[in-house]
């Protein structure tokens, strides 16, 4: 009974959940699908998908909107992140969860709200890009503190150190001019699986039966995370140095063409020792 008490709203979050996607559902069926704008979808998230996200989050956003500046939100997210960490630290697995996966909601809303409140600044950007860097140490450090004494730590260094090179190859192939977007295992991917996990986790840390799970559950939840997210790393890297290796090669068949048409031109010229002044003057200038 003390399970269902605990997790009693994420079964309601779930329960809404699948209610609301047989709606939405049925609506694009029908052809009368909510005009959504602006709503983005990723590579597993397809189209579908994302758009009913956003019409999930809808009544939120709206509360939100005019309210609460994007920059609140981000960092009311952070918060909560760090919260997630000592939390799961200290063994509290069950608000571990619901910190995490309500700054993960808070994570999708920042960028709509900014561009609903008309608050796209590089400034914003950079500190929800920055605040996401800084949110995922602080619930993977929970995570690693939570399991030191057992060999899933090492789980929880492979996902962190998959996360954190996701996105750093990004950011980086973005400041030479390349523009990453693809991958299995992105932020919102990590957010949906750690939440799954840690609510496994949650479930089996409640029962002294089956508290020995809970570190399990969280191990391989983090291993998933590590091997998906470090495949997604190296898939962009070699995305990235591909077209920049071929940017390369381009530039420099530009930079010797006009070199060689010179000593072609220059060489027909040396063929003419003969050749009056005046009419070698003439061949060189192409006349």
């Amino acid at each position: 009974m003390e399970r269902f008490y605990l997790l009693a709203p994420a079964l309601l979050l779930t329960g809404a959940f699948t209610i609301g996607l047989v709606i939405f559902t049925t609506l694009t069926v029908l052809g009368k699908s909510p005009e959504l704008a602006g709503a983005k979808h990723n590579q597993l998230f397809g189209p579908f998908f994302g758009r009913f996200l956003v019409w999930m989050m809808l009544p939120l956003e709206r509360l939100l909107i005019g309210r609460v500046s994007a920059n609140a939100i981000t960092a009311f997210s952070l918060f909560l992140c760090a919260v997630t960490g000592v939390a799961a630290a200290t063994g509290h697995l069950v608000v571990a969860l619901w910190t995490y996966a309500f700054a993960g909601i808070l994570d999708a809303l920042d960028g709509r709200i900014a561009r609903l409140n008309g608050e796209q600044t590089q400034a914003g950007a950079l500190f929800d890009s920055v605040s996401d860097r800084w949110s995922e140490l602080f619930m993977f450090t929970g995570y690693l503190w939570y399991l030191h004494d057992s060999p899933w730590m090492l789980a929880v260094m492979a996902a962190c150190g998959g996360s954190m090179m996701v996105s750093y190859t990004r950011a980086r192939a973005e400041g030479l001019g390349v523009e990453l977007r693809g991958g299995m295992m992105q932020r919102a991917e990590r957010i949906v699986l750690i939440t799954g996990g840690a609510l496994v986790a949650a479930w089996c840390a409640i029962g002294p039966d089956t508290a020995h799970l809970a570190g399990p559950a969280i191990g391989v939840t983090m291993l998933v995370c590590g091997v998906t997210s470090g495949a997604t790393a190296i898939t962009r890297w070699v995305s990235a140095y591909r077209v920049l290796a071929n940017q390369a090669r381009q530039a420099k068949r530009a930079a010797s063409e006009p070199e060689s048409q010179v000593s072609s031109d220059d060489s027909a010229t040396a063929k003419l020792p003969f050749v009056p002044q005046k009419l070698r003057e003439s061949a060189e200038l192409g006349i």
